[in-house]
């Protein structure tokens, strides 16, 4: 079985490395020819996960036609805003029989569409599948045991997918909640950096605990407005990605958060920082929506004021500790 990689990112290097293990033919697509070249003759990638060792059976290429061809599951390894370019451009490259799965965790930016709605219409004849989850590229590149969660609208190919890509070191487990399983994985971005201001304010073990608490009001408010499940919150995709994304140093949300909480102002961060930082734009997009739908997120809504508002940092703290007395448990 054929996979190709579009994006040779952190991510898609990881799995590509892991999946090399497993008689797969790989190829990684990238427009970078310095970073193809490195692949192909030094067996590195001199963006992402430089210390990692990249076996020789897998093929990089800058040529599009080349990458998709032949190609049995096709990986989007890109950042959530370059889903729909990539897609559009591969439209009339690609067979109908290929499996397109969506790594990126995240909603579009203009028409707050989620990324598998985005994908059904560039790619309408393709079998589309989200594989989502509590995982970061460092770990998994180091064989450290990981959990996945698979979920498509048509499940038969989740399942495939499952079956076809576990392995000793990715366990994946499906979901029949495609809604809720890319909400949750694009809203843990947004907690993470908000949990990162706090932590970089210098706010402790305490404070990070009840902000990801109280953001799951904030993710299931959100999740079934738009008609996700209240169960699958609670899973891999829910408060495992919440888990591993807001308290991990691999985490770039997380590090772009404290370097705010410290003083830098949001270009700053996101310069350093040097990657996407998914959870900036979906913060953007997850206060669009509550407003569009009158929906209640403390969390969100005062991460986006200190964003995109320039309000003072403690805003996010003073919307934990200054609502109004109440029971704990959400009710919808």
């Amino acid at each position: 079985m054929n996979l190709t990689f579009l994006g040779s990112g952190s991510f898609g290097t990881a799995l590509a490395v892991i999946f090399s293990k497993y008689n797969f033919g790989i190829k990684m697509f990238d427009r970078n020819l310095d970073v193809v070249e490195g692949i192909n003759n030094g067996s590195k990638n001199i963006k992402y996960l430089k210390h990692i060792h990249i076996p020789e059976g897998i093929v990089a290429t800058n040529d599009l036609n080349e990458a998709v061809s032949d190609s049995d599951i096709i990986f989007f390894s890109l950042p959530s805003q370059a889903i729909r370019d990539m897609a559009s451009k591969i439209k009339n490259k690609v067979s109908e029989k290929s499996i397109i799965i969506c790594l990126a965790k995240g909603f579009e930016k203009d028409t707050h569409k989620r990324l598998s709605e985005v994908l059904e219409e560039e790619l309408p004849n393709n079998p589309i599948v989200i594989l989502s989850g509590p995982s970061h590229a460092e770990e998994i590149a180091s064989k450290k045991p990981t959990a996945l969660v698979s979920t498509s609208k048509n499940m038969k190919y989740a399942e495939l997918i499952r079956d076809t890509l576990s392995n000793d070191v990715l366990r994946i487990y499906t979901n029949p909640d495609i809604i809720g399983v890319e909400v949750g994985g694009a809203i843990k971005n947004v907690i993470a950096l908000a949990v990162g201001v706090i932590t970089g304010m210098g706010y402790g073990d305490n404070s990070n605990a009840a902000i990801m608490t109280r953001s799951l009001h904030d993710i299931v408010r959100i999740g079934v407005s738009l008609g996700a499940n209240v169960e699958t919150f609670f899973g891999l995709t829910g408060i495992g990605d919440l888990i591993v994304t807001c308290l991990s140093d691999h985490s770039r949300n997380r590090q772009c958060g404290l370097l705010i909480g410290k003083g830098k102002k949001l270009d700053e961060a996101i310069e350093q920082i040097g990657m996407v930082v998914e959870g900036v734009n979906a913060c953007k997009i997850f206060y669009e929506i509550s407003k569009e739908k009158n929906i209640e997120v403390p969390i969100i809504e005062s991460l986006y004021e200190v964003l995109f508002n320039n309000r003072d940092l403690n805003l996010i703290e003073s919307k934990l500790m200054s609502r109004d007395k109440k029971d704990e448990i959400l009710k919808l």
